[in-house]
C-alpha cells in the first residue's frame, strides 16, 4: 500500500504525495527534467548523484524497465518525483516494471505530486535543497534537515562516482574491430558513451578521475575522452591540472563536466546556473556552421562566455545564450556541454564521436586539415 510522503524545500515550501517504492527520508538538491522518455537512463546517470529528480512529463513508468537501459551499475538519483507513477510494462523489451526496478534499486519514488507547481517554483527560486520523507511529518524539522545539507557549489562529486581502478571497457555486440586507443576519464561516465566510442573503432581504457596526465600518457592513447559527471567543476582541480598537461600532446574530447573541465584548462571559468538544463529538447546552435541541433542536456553549471587566447566558443544554447561548446584547434581539443550520446534524446549530435576520430587523424598528420 502507498504511504504518505512529504517534500519540504529549504525555503519551507511543501508538497504532498504518496511513496510507491522505498521509505524513510532522503535529501539532496531538487531538480527537474523535461524529457518525455528515458526515465531509467536518467535515474542511473551518475551526473544525478546527490539529487532528487522531478519528472515534468505527467506519466512516468508506462513502458517498464530493463537492465540493458541502465547507464551505470546503480541508481544515482536519491528520489524520483512524478505526477503519476505507473506499474505497466508496455514494451516487449522490458523485463520488469518501473516500480519493481525502483524498489530493487532502493530509490524512494513519490507519486501524486503537483509537479507543475514544483517545477515553476524551482524555476523561480532556483535549484534548492530538499528532503523527501515518509516517516517524518514535521515540516519545520524537515526544513532544518534540508538547510543542513551541503550546497552543490564547491562539491567535488566526481571522486564519489568514479571507478576504483583502471579497466578496459567491453565493446558492444557488432562494434568494429578497434584500430585506435582512447583513454576515457571516468568523472561519472555513462555506458552509452563507451558504446559510441567503441562504435567508432576505439579500444577504450577507462581510468579513475584522479589519474595523472603522466599515467595516462604511459598508456599511449591516440586520444583522451573527458566524461560527464556530477558536482561543481571548479572543485575538480586535479582534473583541470591533468588536462592542462595533456593539451597539445594528445587530442582531447569532452562532454558535459568534461567540457567544463576542458574550458577551465583553456583558461575559462565556470558558474552555477539558477536551475540548470535537464531535458531532451534543448536547441543549440553551432556557430561555425549555423546548424541548430536539438540536444539532450543535464547540467547545473556552465562555462562563462569570455575570450581567452587560443580557444573559441563553438556552440551556444538558444534558450538562454549560455556556452555549449568550446574548441582549441591548435591543441586538438574540443568539447560540448550537451550529451551527443542522447540517452534519452534525439540523435542530432552523434556525429561528434566521429569528429573525435577525425581530430585524432588530423593530429597524426601533424595538424594538416
Amino acid at each position: 500500500m502507498p504511504s504518505p510522503a512529504v517534500i519540504v524545500l529549504e525555503d519551507g515550501v511543501t508538497f504532498a504525495g504518496e511513496a510507491l517504492a522505498g521509505s524513510g527520508s532522503v535529501g539532496g538538491e531538487i531538480v527537474f527534467n523535461t524529457s518525455m522518455a528515458g526515465y531509467q537512463e536518467i535515474a542511473t546517470d551518475p551526473s544525478y548523484c546527490g539529487q532528487l529528480i522531478t519528472y515534468t512529463f505527467p506519466m512516468n513508468g508506462n513502458y517498464g524497465a530493463d537492465a540493458d537501459r541502465d547507464e551505470s551499475g546503480k541508481a544515482h538519483a536519491r528520489a524520483i518525483i512524478a505526477r503519476e507513477l505507473t506499474n505497466y510494462r508496455f514494451n516487449r523489451s522490458s523485463r520488469q516494471t518501473w516500480l519493481d526496478w525502483l524498489a530493487e534499486h532502493g530509490v524512494l519514488a513519490v507519486t501524486g505530486v503537483d509537479t507543475r507547481a514544483l517545477t515553476r517554483h524551482i524555476r523561480e527560486k532556483g535549484a534548492l535543497r530538499a528532503v523527501v520523507s515518509t516517516d517524518v511529518a514535521d515540516v519545520k524539522h524537515l526544513r532544518k534537515s534540508a538547510l543542513g545539507l551541503p550546497v552543490m557549489g564547491g562539491l567535488d562529486l566526481a571522486k564519489v562516482v568514479t571507478c576504483d581502478a583502471t579497466y578496459e571497457a567491453p565493446a558492444p555486440e557488432g562494434a568494429p574491430a578497434p584500430d585506435l586507443h582512447v583513454v576515457a576519464y571516468d568523472y561519472g561516465i555513462k555506458r552509452s558513451m563507451l558504446g559510441y566510442l567503441a562504435g567508432c573503432g576505439f579500444r577504450v581504457t577507462v581510468v579513475p578521475a584522479q589519474t595523472s596526465a603522466r599515467e595516462v600518457l604511459k598508456l599511449e592513447p591516440d586520444g583522451v575522452f573527458l566524461s560527464n559527471g556530477p558536482g561543481d567543476p571548479a572543485a575538480v582541480t586535479y582534473a583541470v591540472k591533468a588536462i592542462e598537461r595533456l593539451l597539445g600532446k594528445v587530442p582531447v574530447f569532452g562532454i558535459c563536466l568534461g567540457h567544463q573541465l576542458l574550458a577551465q584548462a583553456l583558461g575559462m571559468k565556470t558558474f552555477k546556473l539558477k536551475f540548470g538544463h535537464r531535458g531532451a529538447n534543448h536547441p543549440v546552435k553551432d556557430l561555425r556552421t549555423g546548424v541548430i541541433e536539438i540536444t539532450t542536456q543535464n547540467h547545473g553549471f556552465a562555462v562563462k562566455d569570455e575570450s581567452v587566447p587560443d580557444a573559441e566558443i563553438t556552440h551556444v544554447n538558444l534558450n538562454d545564450g549560455t556556452v555549449e561548446g568550446v574548441a582549441s584547434p591548435s591543441r586538438f581539443a574540443f568539447s560540448v556541454q550537451y550529451h551527443p550520446e542522447s540517452t534519452p534524446g534525439p540523435h542530432d549530435s552523434l556525429y561528434l564521436f566521429a569528429r573525435f576520430r577525425d581530430e585524432i587523424d588530423r593530429f597524426k598528420r601533424g595538424g594538416e586539415a
